[in-house]
């Protein structure tokens, strides 16, 4: 190794040995029939077998290194000038030796999916945003996730999976200080905030202004109370909690006469009366106990009152939403696939509907039930042997073995897609419910549908402005904003037409509310964002230009050393001081550590079981678990280095390992496979690949094996399109965990009846039969990962790895050397001639003609070619010398691409990636495989911004900004307007009419009918006595009705008549 550094001084001195040298030859694209003889004639004197011999010959004329050719090389790829504060470059080492390598830059990088993604210090796509909790760490979540959100006047709540947590929304610019004032990871750079008590995870809320209480429901059952209004302290206690279910509660709402309804799974709808929480809420802490039975023994059961001879009028489906129309005093109960709408006062059954808006008069079973009893039917179809009749007629073995297969797989991939939640069918349900201010009701489908309805349940219209799954809704005004599965927040107005869209999360939108001049959305990943409510508009660029005033202020500055391993292990096992002198001999002084390796094992079998695993999630072998243990010794695992994940497809297997001192800015990892061999099904040939975010930027990296052969460049690139446009990264590689425990058996099944088919087919017709079946069973899972990787942007999909900051791809990739003999392969290596083999390089010449990895760049190639050997053979001597004399080729190779446009530019929000290579090498000395083992080391400069810092810069420019402020009250204009008359007095069953005008000539006016709670007029002159009552909380006796329009919006000089009716006698 020493040696070869010094090589350039040394090859000074070698120009007598060569009495010719080859004529300069351009790299040109042969992506049709390469093989070929070479007709250039070498001179005797040169070609002398020297490969022979154990050492490397060291003649060679220096100026080979400085080629005169046309090709994109630059001395190295980014500014060697640190600034201050950077990690140098040679920690523990010569500094000779870390100096960036010049790097060759593939063609056709600038446009379409190939193009570094766009990024800046302020995104000018979206509205500037609060980010009142940035995206955390995944694995600092564990136990902690936020899984929705709801707003009071001034605090922002969140329900989370141990419990709640609060945020005054007047703190909201704070820096981050964690948890009691403590830095807790995760929530470095988060706003200050509160956390209750342990409890249950949190799956729903809804907030009580008349009573200054937000409820919450939780998985074990339990509905619990919190006070708005209390002195808060990290953990705070609940309040007011009950048993209210069995299973989950996974929906609350307070309806228009302050009753708490609550659904749950089974269809199970239970009322708790609100006389019964008002005298518990007025019980001492002491009388907890007692408080809780009163509620518990309280509630009304609507499923039990609607049920008649077993036969239930509404759905047994899981309740998905429910909503309070305070209009017209209504309760809308959503399950996946119907509704049933409810009378709030009487509690009576109004209607029961499904999602296209037919009225359904009962329920016989449900489409879960439905579901189950198909596949159940189906997998007897498959499973049950044939009949007599079919064995009478001689049904041939392979017919039986393919009807097994092909049964099996498709009964594995029903059941699985079931426990995904993705059942073709069900594309259309219902996922969100929301009333807007004119009274309509909006609904959202998995196929990305908007429905709206009136208040009777009559459907109305529908609208598809995404593709993708609508996950929340919220409304502030006449804007209705919807959140969707791929991060995209829309804004619409009442009548469905598009305002505008953004990418508000890199993950799907789970939650949005509304409170204090924001529209606050949660990302599944826990980062929560307040959108200003005057977004779209001026105040947009006002925020933007101030904030680009201060990047220097908010931007941190980062280097990491990378380490990346390629090799093809040939199915065989590696001795410690192989693995020592590939990795552990340059790791000291590095932060990540990511190793791929090919053909960890191959063979029909093995192929065939893992493909069988893939097809329910599952992955991985003990051969693959060998090397990661291996190789996590070599570099210390569990002393210097952590491991952070893995993938294996097949042969293929990538991992990654993270040094102990960066561990806590390195997290979010995620895994993906592509299959490319045997009808793209089967993993002997493809892709696996890793996703980390470093300093939160986004880093991949995919280990590849292409297809072989020299003539094969087509099918090569045909192979890298595939995976660039197919990989999708997704949590975990076990996706299909859900349905892992309802399918032992049929995985059992599938697996020896593909094994079966499988050999039987070798044995009989041979490999090439057995393409059509194989496909069938793994390329059902890859559709159903593909299925969670919809593109952000409907008009533009990009796959995942064009949203990266970093991509590396590395592995075998199997381009030859072309138009070469053996004989002069050999010849060119002897002599280190590696210029003139790189002119032959299919690889190179690819990339140059813009065919594949387009606009990625490799160090210049200084090292012989690492394939083929024969195994033990020490030395470049090693080369295959047999009957077939494979040519010499650089099969194995690292390629990367960061986001830089320019073949030099500096690092900072920009473009926030910038990287160079300090070191490209083979270990010749390894003989355990036909490969040699391949190793990059790479500085990477990352730029990115400190959150907490630009939080307080941004409520900086929000409170002295007075364009700004401005803006954000002219939204709170309160247009003219009249009540007449102003108090109402009713007795002995009354109605009176109240009519409200609007007396502005150019605004709309917005009101709301609200009872937070009602006094008792006593006789004697003393005081009333006042109580409070929930949300909209009115009196059983009272009713209210519009006279002219179901809607709390009314147009400019225009009025609106109110019927408020006393139902029954009052004192």
């Amino acid at each position: 190794m020493d040696d070869r550094i010094d090589e350039d001084e040394k090859d000074k001195e070698s120009l007598a040995g060569l009495s010719s040298l080859p004529p300069h030859r351009k790299a040109h694209s042969y992506s049709q029939q390469l093989r070929g003889t070479s007709t250039h004639k070498r001179h005797h004197q040169i070609r002398k077998h020297s490969l022979d011999d154990s050492h490397i010959s060291n003649s060679i004329e220096s100026s080979f290194y400085d080629s005169d050719s046309d090709d994109d090389i630059f001395s190295h790829s980014s500014s060697t000038n640190l600034a201050a504060g950077d990690e140098e470059y040679n920690e523990g080492g010569d500094l000779t030796q870390y100096q960036p390598l010049q790097e060759f830059i593939g063609s056709g990088g600038g446009t379409g999916i190939f193009k570094a993604p766009f990024r800046a210090s302020v995104h000018p796509g979206r509205p500037p945003c609060l980010e009142l909790r940035p995206h955390p760490l995944r694995e600092t979540q564990v136990g902690k996730f936020l899984r929705n959100i709801a707003c009071t006047e001034t605090q922002l709540w969140a329900g989370q999976e141990s419990g709640v947590r609060v945020w005054e929304i007047q703190n909201a610019y704070e820096p981050g200080s964690g948890l009691g004032g403590k830095v807790r990871r995760g929530d470095e750079c988060a706003a200050p905030f509160y956390e209750s008590a342990d409890t249950s995870p949190t799956l729903c809320m809804a907030v009580d202004n008349g009573n200054r209480l937000v409820w919450s429901g939780h998985k074990d059952g339990k509905i619990r109370s919190w006070k708005m209004d209390q002195r808060f302290v990290t953990p705070f206690k609940e309040g007011l909690s009950w048993q209210a279910h069995r299973g989950p509660v996974l929906a609350i709402v307070i309806s228009s006469y302050g009753d708490l309804w609550s659904g749950s799974e089974g269809g199970i709808i239970k009322i708790w009366p609100w006389e019964s929480v008002e005298k518990s809420l007025s019980l001492s802490p002491e009388e907890r106990h007692m408080a809780a039975l009163l509620v518990e023994r309280s509630f009304i059961d609507l499923r039990s009152q609607v049920t008649v001879n077993g036969v239930c009028s509404i759905s047994s489906q899981e309740v998905k939403c429910l909503l309070c129309d305070h209009v017209r005093g209504r309760v809308w109960c959503a399950g996946p696939l119907s509704f049933s709408l409810w009378d709030a006062r009487t509690k009576e059954l109004l209607k029961v509907f499904n999602i296209d808006g037919q009225v359904e008069n009962r329920v016989d079973m449900s489409s879960v039930q439905q579901q189950d009893q198909a596949v159940e039917d189906e997998m007897k179809v498959k499973f049950v042997s044939t009949s007599k009749k079919e064995k009478s007629q001689g049904t041939s073995f392979l017919q039986r073995s393919r009807n097994a297969i092909m049964g099996a797989a498709d009964a594995v991939r029903r059941v699985a897609t079931k426990g995904a939640g993705a059942f073709v069918e069900d594309t259309k349900r219902t996922e969100a419910l929301v009333q807007t201010g004119d009274g309509m009701i909006w609904s959202g489908c998995t196929n990305g549908l908007l429905v709206q309805w009136d208040g009777s349940g009559t459907r109305l219209q529908d609208f598809n402005r995404h593709p993708c799954a609508v996950q929340c809704f919220c409304t502030f005004g006449t804007r209705l904003y919807v959140g969707y599965v791929s991060g995209i927040i829309q804004v619409l107005d009442l009548e469905g037409n598009l305002i505008a869209a953004w990418v508000a999360h890199n993950g799907p939108v789970i939650k949005l509310a509304v409170g204090s001049d924001y529209v606050f959305s949660l990302a599944t990943h826990g980062g929560i964002r307040g959108w200003i409510i005057a977004s779209p508009g001026p105040v947009d660029n006002m925020i933007r230009s101030e904030l680009a005033t201060k990047e220097l202020i908010y931007t941190r500055r980062h280097n990491v050393k990378i380490l990346i391993g390629t090799w093809n292990v040939g199915q065989g096992r590696a001795s410690q001081d192989s693995l020592s002198s590939w990795l552990g001999s340059i790791a000291s002084d590095v932060g990540i550590v990511v190793v791929g390796l090919q053909e960890v094992e191959m063979g029909a079998g093995f192929l065939a079981m893992s493909a069988a695993k893939e097809t329910v999630g599952l992955e991985g072998s003990a051969m693959g678990q060998w090397w990661l243990d291996t190789i996590g010794k070599a570099l210390e695992e569990g002393k210097a280095f952590e491991r952070m994940g893995s993938r294996q497809l097949a042969g293929l297997l990538v991992s990654l390992w993270v040094r102990k001192n960066l561990r806590t800015h390195v997290g979010d990892i995620d895994a993906g496979a592509v299959p490319c061999g045997f009808g793209r099904a089967i993993g002997n040939k493809g892709g696996v690949g890793l996703r980390i975010r470093v300093y939160d930027r986004i880093m991949c990296f995919v280990n590849c094996h292409l297809a072989a052969h020299l003539e094969a460049v087509n099918r090569r690139n045909a192979d890298f399109d595939h995976i660039y446009r197919n990989m999708v990264f997704t949590r975990s590689s076990n996706l299909l965990n859900t349905a892992a425990g309802m399918v032992p058996y049929l995985f059992l099944s599938c697996s020896l009846a593909f094994s079966t088919y499988l050999f039987w087919l070798l044995y009989s017709s041979g490999l090439p039969l057995v393409l059509s079946v194989t496909a069938g069973v793994s390329t059902a899972v890859h559709m159903l990962r593909g299925t969670n990787a919809m593109g952000v942007s409907s008009e533009e999909p990009k796959p995942d790895l064009s949203e990266a900051d970093m991509v590396v791809f590395f592995g075998d990739f199997n381009y030859r050397l072309f138009g070469i003999s053996y004989d002069e392969a050999r010849d060119f290596v002897s002599q280190r001639c590696f210029d003139w083999l790189r002119e032959k390089d299919q690889l190179r010449a690819e990339m140059k003609a813009g065919k594949v990895f387009q606009g990625m760049r490799e160090a210049l190639i200084k090292f012989p070619p690492t394939y083929k050997f024969e195994r033990h053979q020490a030395g470049l001597g090693g080369y295959d010398s047999g009957e077939k004399k494979r040519i010499p080729a650089w099969c194995d190779r690292i390629i990367y691409r960061d986001t830089r446009t320019a073949p030099v530019s500096e690092c900072n929000l920009d473009c926030p990636v910038v990287s160079s290579i300090l070191q490209y090498d083979a270990c010749m000395d390894v003989t355990d495989s036909d490969h040699k083992p391949v190793r990059c080391k790479f500085n990477v400069k990352i730029s990115h911004v400190d959150r907490s810092t630009r939080r307080k810069e941004f409520g900086v420019i929000m409170t002295s900004n007075e364009k700004i402020r401005s803006i954000l009250e002219d939204l709170c204009y309160v247009p003219e307007a009249t009540v007449s008359p102003n108090s109402i007095v009713l007795q002995n069953l009354d109605t009176s009419l109240l009519l409200i005008t609007n007396r502005s000539t150019k605004d709309k006016a917005i009101y709301k009918i609200t009872c937070e709670g009602q006094s008792t007029v006593k006789n004697d002159g003393q005081a009333p006595d006042y109580s409070p009552r929930g949300g909209f909380g009115f009196p059983r006796w009272l009713e209210v009705l519009y006279l002219l329009l179901n809607s709390s919006i009314f147009f400019v000089d225009s009025c609106q008549g109110i019927f408020v009716r006393c139902k029954s006698y009052c004192k």
